[in-house]
């Protein structure tokens, strides 16, 4: 029998995702019997592991087709942030009263990618959800979809998932599927073979991952799996993918599914969020010397560097930084309202300081609120 997974078997807090369809009836109402599963196998693990369990749960706008009478889940964002809206405090309830039977008690935690890639936000977040642990509550955490608007395509919450392990400072990341594993084909297809273990992006190339969608209650996919352990993998965080009818076995190390080994070293948390999951509000262009001292140098990005402002944004907003062939090589927090920086193209910190007063004398985007986006 082969040895334990000793990455999985040490970890003690982990951060667990299951999608709506491992949650939901055919009809796309809540299972009650399948989350009854689910949180037998997840409270076992956090008494007797002993580990720290984080649930992120898709399901809110599944849960709330049946009440609202829609057959199917809606193309329309209002309908959808409707039975979201309805659906969160159905889901929020079933993971209530399931966990009661084990006298746990759980948390309702509603996030939103542009909120945590704020500075105080994401400190807030990562507050909340550490001291739930401390005091032996288990987080539920879910996008906020209720007010999300391209959030709400966030791709059925493995990407949040990644940046939650990350922000809590996991040990492990469980990304739960209706597949048992990354195959190297469609696994529907005879001669498909199931990828154990995936040591870094070597081994994922020849591998057809298919599509980001499909059809149903849920809106992830596989591909959306696959970049999710790709971001947390990069933060030093093991990822393993298998099948919610797995989870006892995953958790407990044995070989099922997929395990993504680490490849990189945890970074600062907001940074994470920034490249992953923020929404650029606007767009500024670069010199050549700009993108390199942006991009190898590492150093802040100053007035002088500048070529063009695109979008309305205020100081705060995300941004990314384009160079001159309109490709994004980073992307950062903004000190100035679009509507200041047109005055500022090109010129030095010192003039501005002298022309306009000592406020103009401060960064466009400070090294420490910009990330550099590598390319695919």
């Amino acid at each position: 029998m082969a040895a334990a997974r000793q990455d999985v078997v040490k970890a003690r807090r982990v951060v667990v995702k299951v999608g709506s369809s491992s949650l939901t009836t055919a009809a796309g109402g809540l299972d009650a019997d399948r989350v009854d599963a689910l949180v037998d196998v997840l409270a076992t693990a956090r008494d007797s592991g002993p580990k720290e369990i984080v649930l992120v749960s898709s399901g809110a706008i599944a849960a709330g087709l049946a009440p609202l009478g829609l057959a199917r889940r809606p193309r329309d964002l209002a309908r959808q942030q409707a039975a979201a809206s309805v659906g969160q405090g159905l889901l929020v309830a079933r993971y209530t009263a399931s966990f009661a039977r084990y006298g746990v008690r759980v948390g309702q935690v509603l996030l939103t990618s542009d909120d945590i890639s704020r500075r105080a936000h994401y400190r807030n977040a990562y507050r909340t959800l550490d001291q739930l642990l401390v005091m032996g509550a288990v987080p539920v955490v879910n996008e906020n979809d209720t007010v999300a608007t391209d959030e709400i395509r966030f791709g059925d919450n493995d990407r949040l998932a990644a940046l939650v392990a990350h922000l809590v400072r996991a040990d492990l990341l469980v990304l739960l599927s209706d597949v048992d594993g990354l195959y190297d084909g469609d696994p529907r297809t005879p001669g498909a073979t199931r990828i154990d273990e995936v040591a870094g992006p070597a081994d994922l190339e020849g591998v057809t991952i298919g599509s980001a969608g499909k059809a149903g209650v849920g809106t992830g996919g596989m591909v959306t799996k696959v970049e999710a352990a790709r971001i947390a993998a990069a933060a030093g965080i093991p990822v393993v993918l298998t099948s919610a009818t797995h989870v006892a076995d995953a958790l407990a190390g044995r070989h099922t599914g997929t395990l993504f080994h680490r490849t990189g070293k945890r970074s600062a948390d907001r940074l994470l969020w920034l490249a992953h999951a923020s929404t650029p509000r606007g767009a500024l262009r670069l010199d050549p010397g700009a993108v390199k001292a942006v991009t190898e140098r590492r150093t802040s990005l100053l007035p002088a560097g500048l070529t063009g402002v695109e979008g309305q944004f205020v100081a705060g907003d995300p941004v990314d930084l384009l160079d001159e062939s309109g490709r994004a090589v980073a992307r950062g927090l903004v000190n100035f309202d679009a509507r200041e920086l047109p005055a500022l193209l090109g010129r030095s910190t010192h003039d501005l300081a002298r022309e306009l007063g000592p406020a103009y004398e401060r960064e466009v985007v400070h090294r420490d609120d910009l990330v550099v986006l590598h390319q695919h």
